[in-house]
């Protein structure tokens, strides 16, 4: 074969490829979607509440089948963004009777299909990039009071999503053990001694014997500013008192290694990502519900462990 032959041959191959590739494109590299709703960088899926349950498969009210499809938490009006790149094409009306979250959208493309329902987007047709942003979620509160606000996702050929809907996020770095200041005017986390109410180290012993104390009680005074102990994400509200008082309030924050809930504040936000020292919200007023107690932070580990070593020792913690 002549030097211009396989040349003219060479150029054949590249142009049949280049057309085999402009009608199949080759899958996205992302085996995991992005982030589909802001304040849910993990794409969490929704519990159950009175209205049902958000996984894959789980009964319908009624006896009516079998979810076709996943709830990703995500708050009314907040952003929504394209899970991956592809073609949009709508609108996708779910329920067919003009409610408030009755609208959506289809995207195809990347090696997917799939519809995301009780959303508005900013538009039905075109093409859309992966985390580009998409639409705001609609006021599920208005249809569905107490439920757990979140979008429906559901694959076109009504296969589970599951598996793709966990975004890499990038791990929180590891820090050291000791953590950051908890509140404004105590710089070394003292822990509360005993009042007339009990006292705040870790183990002690309840009022009329009901166990004992599974935290520790950081001081601070009412309306003082808290910090995130570490860099973490946050989910929330923590409420222990369930009877709506004025310190029935707080926040988890897992990451960098630990997890634990801050009790008896108000968070600027109950989801996101925090770093370690950045403002958290602010002490609610104790005195207003427990008249004379020093007032505190509860701080307590999601495993129930010991929180003091990562804290620094001060008044009230045992020797």
């Amino acid at each position: 074969m002549s030097a211009l032959s396989l040349v003219a041959l060479v150029s054949l191959v590249v142009a049949v490829s280049a057309q085999q590739l402009d009608a199949h494109p080759p899958q996205q590299q992302h085996r995991h979607w992005a982030q589909i709703c802001s304040g849910n960088p993990a794409n969490k899926i929704r519990g159950c509440d009175r209205y049902g349950c958000g996984h894959f498969g789980a009964d319908r009210k009624g006896g009516k089948g079998k979810h076709g499809g996943v709830d990703v938490i995500c708050a009314d009006g907040a952003t929504v963004y394209a899970p991956f790149s592809g073609q949009l094409s709508g609108p996708i009306r779910f329920f067919h009777n003009g409610n408030a979250i009755d609208d959506g959208v289809q995207i195809q493309g990347s090696g997917y299909c799939v519809k995301l329902v009780c959303i508005h987007p900013i538009r039905y047709h075109g093409q859309i990039q992966r985390g580009q942003q998409l639409g705001r979620m609609l006021p599920m509160q208005k249809v569905f009071p107490g439920i757990i606000s979140h979008i429906h996702v559901e694959n076109c050929d009504h296969s589970d999503p599951t598996h793709v809907l966990t975004p890499v996020v990038p791990p929180f770095p590891q820090e050291d053990g000791r953590w950051a200041a908890l509140c404004s005017g105590n710089p070394t986390n003292e822990i509360r001694g005993c009042d007339r109410y009990g006292c705040g180290y870790y183990g002690a012993p309840r009022r009329n014997g009901k166990g004992k104390h599974v935290g520790v009680d950081v001081i601070c005074a009412d309306g003082a500013t808290v910090y995130a102990p570490f860099s973490g994400e946050l989910s929330g509200p923590i409420k222990i008192f369930h009877n709506g008082n004025a310190i029935d309030d707080g926040v988890q924050i897992r990451g960098a290694g630990f997890c634990v809930k801050l009790v008896c504040i108000h968070p600027i936000r109950y989801h996101g990502r925090i770093s370690k020292g950045q403002i958290l919200g602010k002490m609610l007023p104790m005195q207003r519900v427990f008249p004379g107690i020093t007032s505190h932070i509860h701080v307590e580990n999601c495993n129930h462990s010991d929180p003091t070593s990562n804290l620094e020792r001060g008044k009230g913690q045992r020797e």
